[in-house]
């Protein structure tokens, strides 16, 4: 089943949606994360937000905003693939062939241990490089992108191809793609001030093309849909039963994938796949 999230963005009501939403926010350089997010909160007067997937200050690009009731979403959306566009000052000059040799060995899964100012646990662990392009050489300066897993740390990165060069470090960094959130899409927060202050005047038209309905969370993963007259039982956090669904299950799904629940459009919650068997699905969470 596609969810239509057009239709959704144009005719939820927009108390509604304020409840249920995500922003992709062009983040500016100089303040964190945490700081720009609760600014949004404050401006739209909602009761919770939050940021998926934490940009350092100097850093700039897109930083979805989960607005109320889809920051429960965080996890399922920050898990993925993230592109950046940046400056690497090298330490001295070399050949670009060198400079790609030397990059081509960082291509594929490495072993990159956090930064020491990190905020998670300093322990080796694996992310995988899928792209390191050069853009541009000017001198000792290297314009780059990469796309990489989630949680790879590319000041580190290029510090440790610096390793293999004789010595570089990031100078510039911002993130133009984080999940299905991109850059030509996203609003910087003047933008979503002037749509606020529109909608506060009587226009939401501006405000509801920021808000993104967080049911887009469908075109990332599968969908599976159940009756209406079970909707309550599966509010309650029942496990969906092969009677409860109203739409064949996808083929290609394994046990343990994870599927989202909906009733008639409506987003019911995040579940485990469990098979082809009279409980198809568990929860992992429902919004009740």
């Amino acid at each position: 089943m596609k969810i239509d999230i057009e239709k959704i963005r144009r005719e939820k009501p927009l108390a509604e949606l304020l409840k249920f939403s995500i922003i992709n926010l062009d983040k500016p350089s100089g303040p964190t994360s945490f700081s720009v997010s609760h600014y949004v909160k404050n401006l739209l007067g909602v009761n919770k937000t939050s940021h998926f997937g934490t940009l350092d200050p100097q850093v700039s690009g897109v930083l979805p905003i989960g607005i109320s009731r889809a920051c429960r979403l965080n996890d399922y959306f920050i898990a993925k693939d993230k592109t950046y566009v940046g400056i690497m000052r090298l330490h001295k000059e070399i050949k670009k062939e060198d400079l790609e040799k030397a990059i081509s060995k960082f291509i594929g899964v490495i072993k990159q241990l956090p930064p020491v100012k990190s905020r998670v646990k300093r322990a080796i662990r694996e992310r995988e490089i899928k792209t390191f392009k050069i853009l541009d050489m000017d001198g000792k300066d290297v314009l780059f992108e990469t796309q990489v897993q989630a949680g790879t740390y590319i000041r580190k990165l290029c510090d440790d191809i610096g390793h293999e060069i004789g010595g570089a470090h990031m100078l510039e960094l911002r993130r133009i793609q984080a999940s299905i959130f991109n850059e030509k899409d996203s609003v910087n927060l003047y933008q979503l001030e002037e749509a606020f202050q529109d909608f506060k005047s009587g226009n939401d038209l501006e405000l509801r093309k920021i808000l993104i309905p967080a049911e887009i969370i469908s075109t990332l993963y599968p969908v599976i849909t159940i009756k209406k007259d079970v909707l309550k039982k599966c509010l309650a956090g029942s496990p969906i039963f092969q009677s409860f669904l109203s739409q064949n299950i996808q083929e290609g799904l394994k046990k343990g994938d994870k599927v989202m629940a909906f009733c008639e459009g409506r987003f019911v919650g995040c579940y485990n796949f469990l098979g082809l068997d009279d409980a198809v699905a568990k929860p992992e969470f429902v919004f009740n």
